[in-house]
């Protein structure tokens, strides 16, 4: 049976978590095909992930031969995915961060909301993060009521990277023209769909921090989404409401 869904996980030194990441998301009750977006990985995470693939034929890899940051691999997984037909392509870590098991309910908001994306959401209803310390709860939960403010997009989550788009909603975006990398991209992408009249659902999910290898995170990315989130302000027109493009 093809798979109508894609789980794109881009991957740098994520040799540790990489095959029972694979393992779980195949256990998972729907059809589904994973894309490894590897960015030349040192401790050879994407040779591992060619020698899964050679056994499953659920798994791909795409090689990039630097790493430019997430929100590039991101682009590059998205261009594959539309070039080979899926319909729900997700966005999700490698690291457990995110728990596979989750899926089914992106896909059922999915389908019964007609959602354009739908987006896990760490804090709709409530806290639900493990693991962090106090200071990244508080700049997380900061930055969302930040966008919030300034761009009028009223998602509880925006800086959430476990994502689930409709193939339509790819397709209407220029994924050239998307200028962030790191946790903006993000904020980005969910404001362009936003911004265009598209529907976006949220469904509670539970975050938990990675246990095995290292964070990706740093002061340029938190910089980058500051100023961001005043561009995508500016590119809607100084509006905080939606402004479809007239057909």
């Amino acid at each position: 049976m093809a798979a109508e869904t894609l789980i794109i996980v881009p991957t740098y030194n994520e040799r540790e978590n990489l095959p029972q990441l694979v393992k779980r998301l195949m256990a998972q009750p729907v059809t589904l095909d994973v894309l490894v977006v590897d960015d030349n990985s040192p401790d050879g995470t994407g040779q591992l992930a060619d020698e899964i693939a050679a056994t499953n034929p659920h798994v791909h890899v795409l090689h990039r031969e630097l790493k430019q940051g997430l929100g590039r691999a991101y682009i590059a997984g998205f261009k594959w995915a539309l070039a080979h037909g899926y319909e729900f392509i997700f966005e999700m870590d490698a690291d457990f961060s995110h728990n596979p098991a989750d899926i089914p309910k992106f896909l059922e908001a999915a389908k019964a909301e007609d959602a354009d994306l739908v987006l896990g959401s760490r804090y709709k209803g409530g806290i639900r993060v493990i693991n962090w310390p106090l200071n990244r709860l508080v700049l997380s939960i900061g930055a969302g009521k930040y966008v919030r403010t300034i761009t009028g997009m009223q998602v509880t989550d925006p800086t959430g990277g476990f994502k689930c788009f409709r193939r339509r909603a790819l397709a209407s975006l220029q994924l050239d023209s998307v200028q962030s990398n790191g946790y903006s991209f993000q904020i980005e992408l969910t404001h362009r769909i936003w911004r265009r009249g598209g529907k976006i659902a949220e469904v509670p999910i539970i975050f938990t921090d990675r246990l095995l290898g290292t964070s990706k995170i740093s002061k340029d990315i938190v910089h980058e989404a500051l100023w961001m989130v005043w561009k995508l302000w500016w590119q809607n027109g100084l509006h905080r409401s939606p402004q479809p493009p007239e057909e």
